[in-house]
């Protein structure tokens, strides 16, 4: 069985290079950001049915590349990001989306603090909001009750810091 795990929270946070680290050191499979490719080639400002389609494309990419992982697959991003982003910039989340939070846990969420520098990036929109992101992020793995661990650190620290709270769990 896979044992699956998220990297999670505010922009400019380490997901992406957290993940793909995560996947060499472990030598599996780690599944990208589909939300950065699609608005990458939006010649328009996203949508709230554009964060519907992200969430579908996520989905499927997951289930496509959790049949390549070796014992576990690290996610570089999950449907909390998506329900977290929807209720900030729309006022508002899809009902399935929410329904999907629920019916695809993970294993393990890595809830990326905010210690790190603010990196400007066109696709990056809040660096003065992060902490009330962060905060979001909390309350949200909470209300659903499940499993996460706050990552801090800098550089090769916040990578091995993840990797032990992947051991503490088990999944490794």
């Amino acid at each position: 069985m896979i044992k699956k795990i998220a990297v999670t929270g505010p922009e400019s946070t380490g997901k992406s290079a957290m993940a793909e680290k995560l996947a060499i050191d472990l030598n599996t499979v780690w599944v990208p950001e589909y939300a950065r490719e699609y608005i990458g080639k939006l010649n328009r400002p996203y949508t709230s049915k554009d964060i519907e389609i992200i969430a579908r494309h996520q989905i499927a990419l997951e289930d496509e590349l959790l049949t390549k992982a070796n014992g576990v697959l690290i996610c570089d991003t999950d449907l909390i990001v998506t329900k977290i982003w929807s209720d900030f910039v729309f006022g508002f989340c899809p009902d399935w989306i929410e329904n999907e939070i629920v019916n695809r846990p993970y294993d393990l969420y890595l809830l990326m603090n905010i210690d790190l520098p603010w990196q400007e990036d066109p696709q990056r929109e809040h660096p003065d909001r992060r902490e009330e992101l962060f905060n979001n992020y909390k309350f949200t793995l909470e209300k659903y009750q499940l499993p996460y661990s706050v990552i801090s650190g800098i550089g090769k620290n916040r990578q091995n810091n993840a990797r032990e709270v992947i051991k503490s769990h088990r999944l490794i």
